[in-house]
């Protein structure tokens, strides 16, 4: 069977539903965010590589939000009404199952963002080669909290799980623990209805299914896996803590493809951001949404980038802000530059210090070193934009256009009020205020009559003196 074929003997349901009070939220648990992207769709990924026939969604809190952020058509979402605990959002989604006789079920939890899919495909091959009724992955951690006790016979068999609030005496000390992801048999599913509720939640526990196959003699497997893939969310602080693996996951991996990372604990990098071979990251820089960095390219600290195209051997500096742009091969941006949405900059480009750009395009070649602002413009090549400049674009209803075409010197301290031109090879001669088109090859000067009087700086001291003498006089 190829990858891309549908695997007919397995489904698989990803527990969604839980309140996540711990959160302290009053959004879905699985919907807040690991590095820029809800926690449930990165499990829904892992799940998705083993093509299953069905893929359940259980919902209940927040369900609509929850279903709006999946956007899959083919996703089954079943609703589970009340907060009854995962044994009950499991039995909810047996209804969907119930065509469902000969296969695998894997089951694993939505607030659990690290697993991968690399793991699930061992762990669903090792529970079919088995033949077990029963699998489940699990971990060894002396130091983790929250999670169920692995309860093993003489023989080593896996008989139940504990609850860690539950666990009691010698129970405590045991450290290899449930990692909330079940591969299972569809007769399975018939003893749910067996099931009590926890007397002080009143939830049902999925995690009691264990004991219950044990007794009915049963084939159940356990298999360890690496703590981090298992690692899931109850709290901001376990947000921040899977954030911080993914991040590093991700970083290792770029690093392994020819990035070089000066400090890689000091920088984040989004899932599906790219990097090119030979690129150098800086610390404090945040590489985020779909953002893509050509070969060769530098990023100094302090840079935020987000969901911008970079090219080939373009810099960076030092904190600079870049939001939903490009920006062509062998241009510089920075120092203390902000580009902000549709903002395109073209190749061999010059954004300086303390330039910012929006909803505009440069073209190749062209500066505009510092200090100004260019919004909703259309530049073309080989422009000079001088210090202080900037395009008049909102007169306090609406914006209006700056065109300036190649070849253009638009001296210090300018303002273009917009909608206007200026032709190829003009001038703008510095401190004018342009608001009539400028021609081809022109020189435009919009300044004030210069006006020099003569000794008066000399007049104004004498008139100043006199005053401090007569308030002498009267004190």
């Amino acid at each position: 069977m190829s990858r891309k074929q549908i695997d007919r003997s397995l489904c698989a349901v990803v527990l969604a539903a839980g309140l996540g009070k711990r959160m302290n939220s009053i959004r879905p648990k699985v919907l807040h965010e690991v590095l820029g992207r809800p926690m449930l769709l990165y499990c829904l990924d892992a799940v998705k590589t083993l093509k299953p026939e069905k893929l359940i969604v259980v919902v209940g809190f927040g369900e609509r939000e929850v279903k709006k952020s999946i956007n899959d058509k083919s996703v089954i979402f079943v609703t589970q009404e009340k907060p009854l605990g995962t044994g009950n959002a499991l039995a909810v989604a047996g209804n969907a199952l119930r065509r469902f006789k000969q296969g695998t079920i894997i089951v694993l939890n939505g607030d659990a963002p690290l697993i991968t899919g690399r793991t699930l495909k061992n762990f669903l091959g090792k529970h079919r080669i088995e033949k077990n009724a029963l699998s489940l992955l699990s971990f060894v951690d002396e130091k983790a909290a929250g999670y169920g006790r692995i309860l093993r016979d003489d023989k080593g068999q896996v008989v139940s799980i504990v609850e860690d609030k539950e666990a009691a005496g010698s129970q405590k000390t045991i450290d290899e623990l449930n990692g909330g992801v079940y591969a299972m048999e569809p007769k399975v599913l018939d003893y749910l209805d067996m099931l009590e509720a926890n007397n002080s939640s009143g939830e049902y526990y999925l995690t009691d299914i264990v004991g219950i196959i044990h007794r009915k003699g049963l084939q159940i497997g356990a298999y360890r896996c690496d703590p981090d893939e298992l690692r899931g969310v109850n709290t901001r602080e376990e947000l921040s803590k899977v954030a911080e693996v993914l991040n590093k996951r991700i970083v290792s991996e770029w690093m392994r493809k020819g990035v070089t990372f000066l400090d890689p604990g000091r920088s984040i990098v989004h899932h599906k951001v790219s990097i090119g071979k030979d690129s150098i990251i800086y610390p404090d820089v945040y590489l985020e949404g779909n953002t893509s960095i050509g070969e060769g390219s530098i990023v100094y600290p302090g840079v935020r980038i987000v969901d911008t195209v970079i090219g080939r051997g373009v810099i960076i500096k030092d904190n600079t802000l870049i939001e939903e742009s490009t920006v062509g091969d062998g241009s510089t941006v920075g120092p203390f530059a902000h580009l902000r949405p549709h903002s395109n900059i073209g190749k061999n480009v010059k954004v300086g210090n303390f330039v910012e750009i929006k909803k505009s395009t440069i073209g190749n070649g062209s500066k505009t070193s510092h200090l100004s602002y260019i919004g909703d413009a259309i530049l073309g090549k080989n422009i000079n934009i001088g210090a202080g400049t900037i395009t008049c674009n909102y007169d306090g209803l609406k914006k209006h256009l700056t065109m300036i075409e190649d070849d253009v010197f638009v001296g210090s301290d300018s303002q273009l009020v917009a909608p206007v031109k200026i032709g190829r090879g003009a001038y703008v001669a510095a401190g004018s205020t342009i608001t009539k088109d400028v021609p081809r090859g022109a020189l435009a000067i919009g300044r004030a009559k210069q006006e020099n009087i003569k000794g008066w700086a000399l007049k104004k001291k004498l008139k100043v003196k006199s005053l401090k003498v007569k308030r002498n006089e009267k004190k």
